[in-house]
């Protein structure tokens, strides 16, 4: 279970005027995972922070948009010492919880870049909902 979230860097720059057609790459990185202690109450919890990047480029040398940060995950003792030996053995964290992780980080760091994007106006880095609108059908009696 996710019990914190955080970031740590917060980066945004634009280079150049955005001009012609721009690609813009997101990406997320799990760079660590460490055991670390938690205070609820009285009581100390034993929870794992993944500690991770996301960056979004736009090319051709536009601009980036960097943030890191932190996620607490609480876990049963066990399971959290399999996940934590897997990750110092060979980089990999479980599918099933890889997924969980990815899409709560890709959400927050969506929304935050998308303001900052506005904030040094570069191109929104996420697909925005566009209106579409469509001529009248001809043949509609009403």
């Amino acid at each position: 279970m996710i019990v914190g979230f955080g970031f740590t860097k917060l980066s945004a720059e634009r280079k150049e005027a955005a001009k012609g057609k721009i690609d813009i790459n997101n990406n997320v990185t799990i760079k660590n995972v460490e055991e670390s202690d938690l205070a609820l109450g009285k009581d100390k919890q034993n929870v794992l922070r993944f500690l991770f990047e996301f960056t979004s480029k736009y090319e051709p040398s536009v601009g980036t948009i960097l943030f890191e940060g932190e996620l607490l995950f609480l876990e049963e003792p066990k399971k959290a010492k399999e996940i934590l030996s897997s990750w110092k053995k060979d980089k990999k964290i479980p599918k099933e919880l890889m997924a969980g992780l990815l899409n709560t980080i890709l959400n927050k760091c969506n929304v935050q870049a998308l303001i900052l994007s506005q904030e040094i106006n570069l191109p929104s880095p996420i697909p925005l909902p566009k209106v579409q609108m469509q001529a009248p059908d001809k043949n509609y009696i009403g």
